[in-house]
């Protein structure tokens, strides 16, 4: 049996000691792409498997920091461009955003790709060098990376207004099952458990090799058994938590008595804001709404800026919206939203108005997480820029995330674009909604010259998770896709692809009876895996 195992000892200790000896620039491009094998495991690839390779690599790296002059310094070197490596094709797509209007902002592309991912890199980077200041060794410094990136995660979600984008946990979003942790633990936790399984096998080189004891063989074998065993534990549980489920029917109102109509016009970016095209970028969603199937109808979903127009001052243009509004229901669409004139100085918001059937607007959501550059400049005092949405005018923020009271729905609660993907931030818990309402203009995303890219794909799946988090079903109005109606375990109902025009039609999904632990305690109950985590780390450190 030992000789058995001997060549595959001696191959994973080679390859341990051949990218711990890495120096220079090999050790740098090598942690790169390691950290791009990362992103591979995100949506809309997820190549899950290529996360063993990355994170038992990193591990590998952190050891041989240890030869540095400066360890911890080479440690976070090792981290860093990892990150880099890991966040330049997750994030590359924001090029496109920028290449709407080339001539005005193209030349921000290098700054806000390269720029944006090599600050995103810093996490990554203090996760490695947290890893080797713990010291711990064996099995225990596979899990003090785990613990190390989990909280990086947590702190990338909250520092500087926070961009908790494509978080390692994602990679599970193919799984309807995988997901149901973040009912317990939020992503984060799914996060931790992924990167401690993924960076498990970097133990099998810890120094034993053919001719190592064979009691520490095999316990380093045991170390990934029992990683395997966590993840079929957690698919098990999932499994189990949706076999109790209500079936998934799109077509079953009778828990709401709510059937929405979701319109995706497929509006591409650059001809969203033509001044020459916007009546009849108006005059497609109109059309679409009364599209057949409209009779059974009792409330209609537009995307973000859907109304290019600032509605709630255009009596005009809301009776052309009333024409469509459902008997007794509503228009719930994006617009932009101004201060009326004339007002000193003139402000303006980035908006979800509710119409009735008479124009009236009954109910408004202003969007209270702003993009940076996007709708806003900061700074501006310093940096004399436009920002990239329409108009001269920066958005102001909301006064915070609210639950809306609509006629004929169940208290909702409004996020505009990417307000979705932030954990534990998109319910006003003193008022809890029912549901979860996500609009949203992803044709920054897509180019006509470069096609769909991966940032709808990725932007959905931190909308699909926030559902199984708060026990709440999500509807996703998208202008080019993906809209989606998603109940409250993360199932998808009913899904209207990227770059495709049409409506979905479905009924509303109702909520879970009681609050998931999540919803209850927030990212608080995140710090029980994490102790449980860091507290095994310790013990096993001491065993070698």
């Amino acid at each position: 049996m030992g000789e058995a195992r001997a060549p595959t000892h001696l191959f994973i200790d080679r390859a341990a000691r051949a990218v711990a000896t890495l120096t220079g620039w090999r050790r740098y491009g090598f942690a790169a792409l390691l950290g791009a094998l990362a992103t591979a495991a995100l949506p809309p690839v997820h190549a899950i498997v290529l996360l063993l390779p990355a994170f038992t690599g990193l591990v590998w790296l952190i050891d041989g920091s240890a030869r540095a002059r400066v360890p911890w310094r080479a440690a976070f070197a090792a981290g860093w461009w990892f990150g880099f490596g890991h966040f330049l094709p997750g994030i590359y797509w924001i090029a496109l955003a920028l290449l709407t209007d080339p001539a005005r902002f193209g030349w921000m592309v290098p700054f806000a790709v390269f720029g944006l991912a090599a600050g995103l890199a810093l996490f990554p980077g203090l996760a490695a060098w947290l890893t080797r200041l713990s010291g711990a060794a064996g099995i225990g410094r596979v899990l003090a990376l785990a613990v190390a990136w989990t909280v990086m995660e947590l702190l990338r979600g909250h520092v500087l207004t926070g961009f908790p984008w494509n978080l390692i946990g994602y990679s599970w979003n193919l799984s309807d099952a995988m997901i149901q942790l973040a009912a317990a633990t939020g992503i984060y936790g799914l996060s931790l458990v992924t990167v401690a399984a993924a960076a498990m096998p970097a133990v099998l080189a810890d120094g034993a090799g053919a001719g190592g004891p064979a009691g520490q063989r095999r316990r380093r074998w045991w170390a990934l058994v029992a990683a395997g065993a966590v993840l079929g534990t957690i698919w098990v549980g999932g499994a189990l938590r949706l076999a109790g489920a209500p079936p998934v029917d799109r077509d079953d109102a009778s828990a709401t008595g709510v059937r929405l109509r979701i319109v995706q016009a497929n509006i591409q970016q650059d001809h969203k804001w033509q001044a020459d095209l916007r009546e009849a970028n108006l005059a497609r969603h109109l059309e679409l709404t009364l599209s057949p199937g409209f009779g059974g109808i009792t409330h209609v979903i537009w995307p973000e800026t859907a109304a290019p127009f600032f509605i709630a001052n255009d009596a005009v243009r809301r009776r052309m919206i009333a024409a469509v509004v459902p008997p007794g229901g509503l228009v719930i669409t994006g617009a932009p939203r101004t201060t009326p004139q004339p007002t000193d100085p003139v402000q303006a918001w980035n908006s979800l108005h509710a119409i009735d059937g008479s124009g009236a607007v009954v109910g408004t959501y202003d969007k209270v997480r702003l993009v940076p550059f996007g709708e806003y400049v900061p700074f501006r005092w310093i940096l004399r820029m436009a920002k990239i949405t329409y108009g001269a005018t920066d958005f102001s923020a909301g006064p915070g995330v609210r639950t809306l009271a609509l006629a004929g729905l169940p208290p909702v609660s409004p996020l505009i674009c990417y307000e979705a993907i932030f954990p534990g931030r998109v319910v006003d818990q003193d008022n809890r909604p029912s549901w979860l309402l996500n609009i949203t203009n992803d044709a920054w995303f897509n180019d006509p010259w470069f096609g769909l890219s991966s940032g709808p794909y990725q932007h959905f799946a931190s909308a699909r998770v926030r559902a199984v988090e708060e026990g709440l079903p999500m509807v996703r109005a998208a202008n080019t896709g993906i809209s989606a109606v998603v109940d409250a375990y993360g199932r998808v109902i009913a899904r209207l692809g990227l770059g495709r025009e049409g409506v979905l039609d479905a009924a509303l999904p109702p909520p879970l009876d009681g609050l998931t632990p999540y919803a209850r305690f927030g990212d608080w109950v995140l710090m029980i895996p994490l102790a449980l985590a860091g507290l095994l780390g310790m013990v096993v450190s001491r065993f070698p």
